[in-house]
């Protein structure tokens, strides 16, 4: 008789992963989603997915693991999935609870805590900006006194530049770190590096990256959020000593960061200043903001496909990257005045993704095999955004899908 099918439970905070849901079906698992009551009427692949619960939050840790282990008195889950940042530490709990094989809490949180994995990365002589935890009121002072100015306070926990706040005097740092009561222990106070931001997008396969593609952006992402302008990045030039620079950085992060298997987006930022390439977070998951579609436009991989594979494979068959393409690709993207923005003005047949329906958004991704032709495009319509569609907002205070 052959084998029962692989039970995969993904567990998704937000609606987002469908390519992922969609590959574990066609490797013949039966595929359970848990996500929210509220996102139950999202478009999921459906004819992917075997059973869909929701419930009222997926913050009550208890609630959570006591519904998944009543799932698993008839179901034998044999894998867990996080589909979304926010959940990462929850899958591995539940793992760990159900003795599922796949990143542990421990591991996990060099992937989550930004003070975790500032420590781990300090420690492994990895270059980071200096930092603090927010926590020993002398240390603190200290920091202040010794490092200059400005400074970013940063929540351990959150997702992208959510809950940062820029700091440029000592009086101003001590009162907001004051105000935050209880809640100070769970902050870190980091320099703020002026310089060029980049993120490296890989796959991790037994250890062993099979697959890393380095982008650039063009405006550092807190700038975006909280001064509003179109986010946009750009493959870099593979022949380039900085491409290389950052291959060679990311593969130490991940080594000493401990990842086994899965896919990553790691952060950092070359300084103005000494020309240092620094850490700054990583993330064990698919990029957010469309990072998986230009990826896949410049080189055929589909992120979410291939963290399918590698999570039901956990090392027990081998994995295989596709064939990929070396072409260069780059995105730009904004929120948009207009509810569904004219976007027939853009007709250079670069262009190979347009953003898919969705309200004041407006978004385009170009491919080609030049990566000054890339650079060429995403300047000239990051500029034509902001005459034509962006909208500014002021920052979210809570994650958004």
């Amino acid at each position: 008789m052959p084998p029962p099918p692989t039970t995969i439970l993904c567990v998704s905070s937000y609606f987002k992963g469908n390519d992922f849901l969609k590959q574990a079906g066609r490797e013949g698992c039966r595929v359970i989603l848990l996500t929210l009551e509220s996102l139950l009427g999202k478009p999921w692949a459906r004819d992917e997915i075997d059973e869909i619960f929701g419930m009222p939050t997926l913050n009550d840790r208890r609630a959570v693991v006591n519904a998944v282990s009543y799932l698993a008195r008839t179901r034998e889950i044999e894998r867990v999935a996080p589909l979304d940042d926010y959940d990462v530490e929850l899958a591995a709990h539940l793992r760990e609870h159900l003795r599922i094989p796949g990143m542990g809490e421990t591991t996990a949180r060099y992937f989550r805590d930004k003070l975790a994995m500032r420590a781990r990365a300090k420690d492994r002589s990895i270059p980071v900006p200096d930092f603090v935890h927010v926590l020993n009121d002398e240390r603190v002072r200290r920091f202040l006194r010794t490092v200059p100015a400005p400074w970013l306070l940063k929540p351990r926990s959150e997702a992208a530049s959510l809950g940062i706040k820029k700091l440029d005097r000592e009086e101003d740092a001590l009162r907001v770190i004051e105000e935050l009561g209880d809640d100070r222990s769970r902050y870190l106070l980091e320099r703020m590096i002026p310089g060029q931001f980049f993120h490296v997008d890989a796959i991790v396969s037994e250890k062993r990256i099979v697959f890393a593609e380095a982008h650039q952006y063009r405006t550092s992402l807190f700038e975006v959020v909280n001064q509003g302008g179109p986010s946009a990045t750009q493959t870099i030039d593979r022949a380039s000593d900085l491409w290389r620079e950052l291959i060679d950085l990311n593969e130490r992060v991940i080594e000493h960061m401990g990842l086994v298997r899965g896919v990553t987006h790691i952060e950092y930022v070359r300084s103005n200043e000494d020309g240092r390439i620094y850490f700054i977070e990583a993330a064990a998951r698919v990029g957010g903001s469309h990072t998986s579609d230009v990826v896949e436009a410049a080189t055929g991989i589909n992120l979410w496909r291939e963290w399918a594979k590698v999570e039901i494979a956990q090392g027990e068959r081998p994995y295989v990257l596709p064939p990929r393409r070396y072409d260069y690709g780059g995105l730009v993207l904004s929120l948009s005045r207009q509810e569904h923005p004219d976007m027939s003005a853009y007709t250079d047949p670069e262009i190979v993704w347009r953003t898919p329906e969705k309200p004041h958004h407006a978004g385009l991704i170009v491919r080609a095999d030049n990566p000054a032709r890339v650079r060429e495009l995403v300047e000239n319509y990051a500029e034509r955004f902001v005459q034509d569609f962006t909208a500014v907002l002021p920052p979210p205070t809570a994650p958004v899908a």
